[in-house]
C-alpha cells in the first residue's frame, strides 16, 4: 500500500466513534483492576525498602548529610516525602534556591557532571538543610528527642514515607507498565505478520529502514524552526511493500485513565504532525495508537489536524494501513 494511496482508518468513520470510546473505556478499566493493586503494592514494598536503606544510612535521619546525599542521590526522592508536607519537587527546588534539574538528576541517581565538586555540595546543603526544617515529626517523634526510635514507630514511619513515595509514583508507574503493555501488544502483533525487530540503536536513517522490519524508541529528526531536532517515535514501522526511501509508518502509543488530561494534552499531537509533514512532506503517516479515556472531542481535534487512530482494544485496524 503506497503512502499516496492511504485510506482511513477510524478518523472518516465518526458514527462509530462514541461506540469506540465506550469500548476503549471497557477495556482500560479492566486492565487497570487487575494490574494497578498489584503494582501499587510491589513499589510500595520496595519504597519502604528504600526508607529503611535510608533510616540505617543516617541513624534514622538523626544525622542527615550532604555525604549521604551524595553516595545516594536518589535519597532525594525519599527525603521530600519525610517531610511535613510533602515536598514536590518544584517546591523544594524554589525553597531551597536550586536549579530544578539538579533535583532531577538526583532523583536519577546522578551528581552534576558540569560543576565543581565544591559548587554541587553547596547546592546539597541547601537541600539538606531545608529537609532537616521540615521533617515529620509526627511521624518521627524520636527526632525531637534526638534518640532512636522505638520499633513500632520506626515501623509506621517506614509504612507512612513508604505510602507517600508510592502515591507521588503512582502515575508514572501505571503510565510505564501500560506503554510497555502497548509496546508488547505491538510486538506480538507484528511478529506474527512476518516482521522482524530491529533496535533502534542500529538504525542510521528512518528512510532507509529495511522493509518488512519494525523499531521502538526510534529517534527521527525534524525541523523545528530554523534546526534539526530528534523526535522521539514510539513505533516506526516499515512496510514489506514499500520502495526503499518510502517512510515508514510512524506509531505513537497513548493511553490515558480520564478524559482530563488528554484534552489537555490533544496539542501535542498536533504540533508532532505538523513538524513531520515540513519535514518529510504531506504523505507522512503519524498514527495514534489509543487506549482509555479519548473523547470525541479529541478524536474531532485530531481528525481535524489529518491525524489517523487504531484502537488496541481493535488492534487489526492496523491491516487498514497496509501492514
Amino acid at each position: 500500500m503506497s503512502q499516496k494511496s492511504k485510506k482511513s482508518i477510524n478518523k472518516s468513520f465518526v458514527e462509530h466513534w462514541k461506540e469506540d470510546v465506550q469500548k476503549s473505556v471497557l477495556y482500560y478499566n479492566e486492565w487497570f483492576l487487575k494490574f494497578a493493586p498489584s503494582t501499587y503494592i510491589k513499589s510500595r514494598e520496595e519504597a519502604i525498602e528504600k526508607v529503611e536503606n535510608i533510616f540505617q544510612r543516617t541513624d534514622c535521619l538523626n544525622s542527615l548529610s550532604v555525604n549521604m546525599l551524595k553516595s545516594v542521590p536518589d535519597s532525594i526522592i525519599i527525603l521530600r516525602m519525610a517531610t511535613t508536607p510533602p515536598l514536590a519537587r518544584d517546591r523544594l527546588v524554589g525553597l531551597a534556591d536550586i536549579s530544578r534539574d539538579l533535583v532531577k538528576k538526583l532523583e536519577n541517581g546522578e551528581l552534576p557532571k558540569k560543576q565543581s565538586e565544591q559548587e554541587t555540595e553547596i547546592e546539597l546543603d541547601k537541600i539538606v538543610k531545608i529537609i532537616k526544617k521540615l521533617l515529620d515529626t509526627d511521624i518521627m517523634p524520636w527526632l525531637d528527642k534526638k534518640s532512636a526510635p522505638n520499633e513500632i514507630d520506626r515501623l509506621l514511619a517506614k509504612q507512612i514515607i513508604g505510602d507517600r513515595v508510592c502515591g507521588s509514583l503512582a502515575d508514572p508507574l501505571i503510565r510505564n507498565e501500560q506503554e510497555h503493555r502497548q509496546l508488547n501488544y505491538i510486538k506480538d502483533f507484528l511478529i506474527k505478520k512476518g516482521y522482524r525487530f530491529v533496535e533502534s540503536k542500529n538504525i542510521s536513517d528512518v528512510k532507509l529502514m529495511e522493509t518488512g522490519t519494525f523499531s521502538f524508541h526510534l529517534n527521527v529528526p525534524v525541523k523545528n524552526d530554523l534546526q534539526k531536532v530528534n523526535m522521539p517515535i514510539d513505533v516506526v514501522v516499515k512496510r514489506k511493500k514499500s520502495s526503499k526511501n518510502e517512510m515508514p509508518i510512524l506509531i505513537e502509543c497513548k493511553s490515558a485513565g480520564d478524559f482530563t488530561n488528554t484534552n489537555k494534552r490533544r496539542k501535542e499531537e498536533a504540533t508532532k504532525i505538523k513538524q513531520l509533514k515540513d519535514s518529510y512532506g504531506d504523505n507522512v503517516e503519524f498514527i495514534l495508537f489509543l487506549c482509555g479515556y479519548f473523547d470525541t472531542s479529541y478524536l474531532g481535534y485530531e481528525a481535524a489536524e489529518g491525524i489517523d487512530w487504531v484502537w488496541e482494544h481493535r488492534i487489526d485496524d492496523l491491516l487498514k494501513a497496509g501492514i
